[in-house]
């Protein structure tokens, strides 16, 4: 009976007070839009961005020739290493913690004709388990390089989905022929689509990929232009590094400490520190809509002490017939968490709203799709809570502590 009695009041106070009363909702409804749409837009954002930097390949090392830095074992400075295809599999062998291993090569410098229409791609390289870690999945029906491809040396290749759709238009490539130079290869498979925002040559999409054993024998090239390394488990690559320079330093005869000698690019730590930067940017988006929420919670906190002070006389007649501290410190909390119940409801829906008429707007390539995940709700109801704890707190405390012959004067 009591909560029914202090709805009551409370749907009395809104009939009196219809103009500040609404203002006060609003600005609980606009904090509330503010933090939960930031934090889904910058939700949104994250997740493309780690899918799209997840298309290179998830946790892998990229490995470069460099040139060496210092001096070793009598050999001078500024020599260049030179990456040979062995060098993979030395690698393989000698360090346990690595997965996978790949030799890549690379060319620009043979056009692909299909009929009129040609177009001079990235031509690579590579051996079967390359497509597993560089996240290149073949489109049904269609197939990667395989290991008899390498071992017999054959002319066949493998194109990325926008190479393939210009060279064939809407032709199946597939069983086609595409010249390569000169030469004609078989085309075994095409690219299934996807999203991609970084790479060191070009975009899978637009490349061409052969047999290294048929690379090399075409194109006549003796060092590699880099290796791809996969390793048993992300947190292991500064130990595969480390493991990386000392197995080379030791082949090539550079200091294991230079550098310089070898490039090596971690996509695992790279993607870690985007995502401790997405960290800070959605802690700041938080920290805006929260600032925006408290302006509605101070609106509420003046109303509810405007509220006490309208109803001075009533809290001294129920505390003189025997209502405890207690009874009206509960009635005005509760009534402080209704005004915050209703503009964070409204807030919560219109949010909604918003976000899923976004969500249909073709822009998910740029910025994503905004989405409410678990930690975003959760935010907001810590963020909310807080407020109407605070904004009821304090003109509760002072409602439950006034002098009762204060208020029959009054």
């Amino acid at each position: 009976m009591r909560l029914f009695t202090t709805i009551g009041e409370f749907l009395r106070d809104l009939r009196q007070q219809k103009l500040r009363t609404f203002l006060t909702i609003f600005g609980i409804i606009w904090g509330t839009v503010a933090i939960i749409v930031l934090l889904a837009f910058g939700n949104g954002f994250q997740k493309q961005t780690m899918k799209t930097m997840r298309g290179i390949g998830e946790d892998i090392i990229l490995l470069f020739p460099g040139q060496t830095a210092k001096a070793f074992q009598g050999m001078g400075t500024d020599r260049w290493i030179r990456l040979r295809e062995e060098d993979a599999f030395l690698i393989k062998n000698e360090i346990s913690l690595v997965k996978h291993v790949s030799p890549e090569y690379s060319t620009w410098q043979a056009p692909l004709r299909v009929e009129t229409r040609t177009r001079t791609p990235n031509i690579t390289g590579i051996i079967p388990v390359y497509a597993e870690m560089r996240n290149i999945i073949p489109k049904r029906g269609t197939r990667f390089i395989n290991e008899l491809d390498i071992k017999m040396k054959r002319r066949v290749v493998f194109l990325g989905n926008e190479l393939a759709e210009y060279l064939f238009q809407k032709k199946e490539p597939v069983g086609d022929y595409v010249y390569v130079g000169g030469t004609p290869f078989l085309v075994i498979g095409v690219m299934e689509p996807k999203e991609q925002d970084s790479s060191y040559n070009s975009r899978d999409k637009d490349r061409a990929f052969i047999a290294t054993s048929t690379f090399s024998a075409l194109f006549g090239h003796r060092y590699v232009n880099n290796i791809v390394i996969s390793t048993t488990h992300p947190t292991v690559s500064p130990i595969v590094k480390d493991k990386i320079y000392e197995v080379l330093g030791k082949k090539y005869r550079f200091d294991p400490t230079d550098e310089e000698a070898l490039s090596i690019w971690d996509t695992h730590e790279f993607q870690s520190m985007v995502q401790g930067i997405f960290i800070g940017i959605n802690t700041f988006m938080a920290i805006i809509g929260a600032f925006t929420l408290t302006v509605g919670g101070i609106g509420v906190a003046n109303i509810m002490y405007v509220v006490v002070q309208e109803r001075t006389k009533e809290i001294g007649i129920k505390r003189s017939v025997g209502a405890k501290k207690q009874t009206i410190l509960g009635q005005f909390f509760l009534e402080t968490f209704f005004i915050i119940f209703i503009g964070a409801f409204i807030g919560t829906m219109i949010s909604l709203l918003l976000i899923w008429v976004v969500s249909m707007l073709p822009i998910d390539e740029f910025v994503g799709t905004p989405s409410i995940s678990w930690w975003v709700a959760l935010i907001a109801i810590c963020v909310l809570g807080a407020i109407g704890f605070i904004a009821g707190f304090f003109p509760a405390r002072k409602a439950a502590n006034l002098n009762v012959i204060d208020c029959l004067r009054w």
